[in-house]
């Protein structure tokens, strides 16, 4: 696992199954391009359906290192593409989680700038609506504050409060290193079976 990396290389599963809580994102929110990772805070941002003006004020504020969290109601329009993809890379800015339409797909892997979104649309945008940032928004079916951490990847989206994220990490690194026992007890000639066996007699024995 890397150790500069904010959710210590733990995927999304891993992180959600260790949190013991609802931190897993609708699994309708998708990686835009194949191969892309999302880790950061979160920066949020409430717009409205078929208008980016919140998008472009989020990339000049959002501090750097941080993920775009945004709210758009799932419209399904083209809210985010190349241009805001540079303009965001520019000011460092770690990735965007939109509950809401995306498109420039080819460009945005290219440029390598992880987006998740809901969907993929080309209708262009009206440019009205300024936003509301840092306040909670809603992103599949999660609430989500300012400072959570998001990771996103192949298998979806989970979104750590900022105030229980040690204490996922570390459920999350016991998790890791228990499966890697489990895996080794495997190629050991063990079956899956086997190890569940053993872990409901384990868990009889500690639950008399």
């Amino acid at each position: 696992m890397s150790t500069n990396d904010p959710a210590r290389g733990h995927s999304s599963a891993t992180l959600s199954e260790a949190s013991g809580l609802s931190i897993a994102l609708s699994p309708e929110i998708r990686t835009l391009w194949a191969g892309a990772r999302l880790c950061g805070p979160a920066f949020t941002v409430q717009g409205a359906g078929g208008d980016n003006l919140a998008l472009h004020h989020a990339v000049l504020q959002a501090p750097s290192g941080s993920v775009l969290v945004a709210d758009l109601g799932g419209a399904r329009f083209g809210h985010w593409g190349e241009i805001l993809t540079v303009a965001a890379q520019a000011r460092g800015i770690a990735g965007l989680l939109i509950d809401g339409g995306v498109r420039d797909a080819a460009e945005t892997e290219a440029l390598g700038f992880p987006v998740f979104s809901r969907n993929n649309a080309i209708h262009g945008t009206r440019k009205d609506f300024r936003g509301v940032f840092g306040q909670p928004v809603g992103v599949g079916g999660i609430t989500v504050h300012t400072g959570d951490l998001i990771v996103g990847d192949i298998d979806g989206v989970a979104a750590l409060p900022a105030d229980d994220i040690e204490r996922i990490l570390d459920r999350a690194d016991a998790r890791v290193a228990h499966e890697n026992e489990l895996m080794e007890q495997l190629r050991g000639g063990h079956s899956t079976l086997d190890l569940y066996d053993n872990f409901e007699a384990a868990r009889a024995v500690t639950t008399r």
